[in-house]
């Protein structure tokens, strides 16, 4: 059983994967991934540096991710040329990695995307898990990991799918507001409910 992890910016999808993985259960951090898509000598970076130049680099030929992130939240048709680079790469490799943990008899896999729902991925999952906490929390956990102003970080926020619709297209929630000890007690309970489930039918009857 493949479960899909996601949940708006800062929401803390990595802390509830870790929280899982310490009972057992690995996962495939989409962002991870879309992180390899991008690396020096991959097609996609190659794409990337062709239609924005030398601004999208850094000195090293890294992807220079600031700058992109800047350029791509100004103008949405060109956050919408990216997506359509670098999406289809993403889901290839991600199911490389979810077919590699599956074939290791795990109970059931994680694959943690911020763009689940966004990008086709909950196509490639049995169940989907949001993430949830306020957006107040969302907009002070994004000014202070990534550095960025308010109004940065309300834009990030503004091009993602809106809570609410991601709320109701949900089969479980985790409401990450809390300390850990709430969020043990959650991931605890889903763990239970997962084994239980995935016991009962096979792998991959959505993403076949």
């Amino acid at each position: 059983m493949i479960v899909g992890v996601t949940g708006g910016i800062a929401s803390g999808k990595s802390t509830v994967a870790r929280a899982f993985a310490a009972l057992g259960v690995p996962w495939v951090d989409a962002d991870d991934v879309a992180r390899e898509v991008v690396e020096p000598g991959e097609p996609a970076l190659v794409e990337i540096a062709a239609r924005f130049g030398q601004r999208a680099l850094l000195a090293n030929g890294s992807l220079n991710r600031r700058a992109l992130r800047e350029i791509v939240f100004a103008d949405p048709s060109e956050r919408l040329w990216l997506e359509s680079v670098t999406h289809p790469r993403i889901r290839e490799r991600i199911i490389a990695h979810l077919e590699r943990l599956q074939s290791e008899g795990a109970p059931y896999v994680l694959l943690v995307s911020p763009l689940l729902f966004e990008s086709g991925q909950s196509e490639m999952v049995d169940r989907c898990l949001v993430i949830d906490v306020p957006e107040s929390l969302q907009l002070a956990r994004t000014a202070a990991r990534d550095d960025v102003d308010d109004t940065q970080a309300r834009a990030i926020v503004a091009a993602q799918m809106p809570r609410a619709e991601r709320l109701a297209r949900a089969d479980d929630v985790i409401d990450n507001s809390g300390n850990e000890a709430d969020l043990a007690v959650q991931v605890a309970e889903l763990d239970r409910r997962y084994r239980r489930i995935a016991a009962k039918a096979p792998w991959g009857t959505r993403s076949q």
